[in-house]
């Protein structure tokens, strides 16, 4: 039974997917030691130093029983993490006890198992960002040509497409799937660098041989999936590192608050909703309200992750030389949360994403609210056309204008009155039967449904045909 006298984790506890608590979790992390030990082992009979199969073996029986209440108590009398965990694997692997370790530092465990999961968490939050951007290119192409009024400044502006403006989240996702994939591609590993990076250590091991120490580094990465060891490092690998990781998930945050604060106007609009279960309950108050909480709590998780990798800069500023330890208490907090964090909020956007609600006729209403506005340029070209002088019909559009704006705001008119009032003006009777064609929204979306279909055609398919595998189920939300 979960002790409710203890603090929870909620990123842990409420949100985050099963699987990323995993990448996180205490079992994952000192079973991730304890195969960076048995790599290194590995390698270095592979090397020719004196580590028996039978020493081999013994340690591979011991990956995942991880005898946590050992090795809880040796680190209260040892105050050393990594010192207890040798001695409680080396208490069930007491024939490899000896070779445990050997000539590595704290940080070949620390440091590597971090990276592999940042590494390994990277690549579920990569599944994510695929499924995100698949249900949004459906909806990109299913609404491509829907004309809606596009806002500056929150203001109604030249007319665009729910399509096109779908497409302006996507590729947000977009550089973020670029930025991330990169990462994986190129996240260096700390390999085997010694106490202060120097490989004393080992140099000592093989007798001087420097290129069997170099075969080293170079074999324990290979052996761990990544591309290539740091080129130089202290006993801790650059923390810019971190600061590149976080950056990108902070970027994936942002990506997904812009995407979610739109929705947020548009359902104030009530032109566009994110799903509402059929019992949801909005307000315990108000029991009418549909208030978009999806969105908002992907708003609210990304206010949090945005502002982490200014706290990873210091962490990189900070560090003294070849290392100080003020960093360690602090990664044990910000990378996993980031981690989490972002798990949750691109599972919060695959579902929004997967259940948008639009809602036409209200953006029909909108666009007769303000259309014949954005339409007065296209009359005037009309009027010069049929022989009128530019001048006079422009000052004939604005005061009608003037006056069609005025009803609106003092008398509260839901219609605007601007076509009435051309209409029965004797001034454009040329364009009066012309006025519907003038009007119709198609008009003014230019080329966005073009470009909704070049944008996922050219940029977006590629991507998704390359990591459709990647596509998995993502957990539900619970709201």
């Amino acid at each position: 039974m979960t002790d409710r006298l203890q603090y929870e984790n909620p990123l842990a506890s409420r949100y985050a997917s099963r699987e990323m608590n995993e990448t996180w979790s205490p079992q994952r992390k000192f079973s991730t030691w304890r195969r960076l030990w048995l790599t290194l082992a590995r390698a270095e009979r592979e090397l020719g130093l004196a580590i028996s199969e039978r020493q081999l073996a013994e340690m591979a029986a011991h990956l995942d029983d991880i005898n946590f209440a050992v090795a809880e108590a040796k680190e209260r009398e040892l105050r050393h993490d990594v010192m207890a965990h040798i001695h409680a694997f080396g208490e069930q692997c007491p024939t490899a006890r000896p070779i445990i370790h050997l000539g590595a530092t704290s940080c070949y465990v620390g440091d590597n198992a971090d990276l592999i999961q940042m590494r390994d968490g990277l690549c579920i939050l990569r599944a994510k960002l695929v499924d995100v951007m698949a249900r949004l290119r459906g909806f990109a192409r299913q609404y491509r040509d829907l004309p809606t009024l596009g806002f500056t400044h929150f203001q109604a502006a030249q007319l665009t497409t729910v399509g096109k403006r779908a497409c302006l989240w996507l590729n947000d996702f977009l550089m973020d799937m670029r930025d991330l994939q990169r990462q994986v591609e190129e996240m260096p590993f700390r390999g085997v660098k010694g106490t202060t990076g120097s490989q004393a250590s080992f140099l000592e091991l093989f007798d001087g041989d420097h290129s069997k120490v170099e075969a080293l580094d170079a074999r324990v990465t290979e052996l761990c999936g990544f591309r290539r060891p740091v080129p130089v490092c202290g006993q801790t690998y650059s923390r810019k590192v971190d600061f590149q990781v976080l950056s990108i998930l902070s970027g994936i945050a942002q990506s997904a608050a812009k995407m979610c604060t739109d929705l947020r106007l548009l359902a104030h609009l009530k032109e566009i909703e994110e799903p509402f279960g059929s019992k949801q309950v909005g307000s315990s108050a108000m029991a009418y309200k549909r208030n978009p909480m999806r969105c908002e709590r992907v708003c609210s998780l990304a206010r949090y992750v945005i502002s982490l990798p200014a706290n990873t800069a210091q962490t990189q500023a900070n560090q003294w030389f070849e290392r100080t330890l003020d960093d360690s208490a602090n990664r044990r907090l910000v990378l996993p949360e980031a981690f989490l964090a972002v798990d949750i909020i691109l599972s919060t956007v695959a579902d929004v994403a997967g259940g948008l609600v639009v809602w036409p006729k209200i953006i029909e209403r909108h666009l007769r609210q303000e259309l014949p506005f954005m339409a007065t340029e296209a009359i005037i070209m009309a009027c010069v056309k049929a022989g009128g002088d530019r001048q006079d019909v422009h000052e004939g559009i604005r005061r009608h204008s003037m006056e069609a704006s005025r009803r609106v705001k003092e008398e509260g008119a839901e219609e605007n009155c601007l076509l009435g009032l051309i209409r029965a003006d004797p001034a454009f009777a040329v364009v009066h039967g012309q006025l519907d064609q003038l009007l119709d929204p198609s008009r003014f979306v230019g080329r966005c449904p073009q470009q909704v279909d070049a944008f996922l055609e050219t940029e977006v398919e590629p991507v998704l045909a390359r990591w459709s595998t990647a596509v998995g189920a993502v957990e539900a939300v619970t709201v």
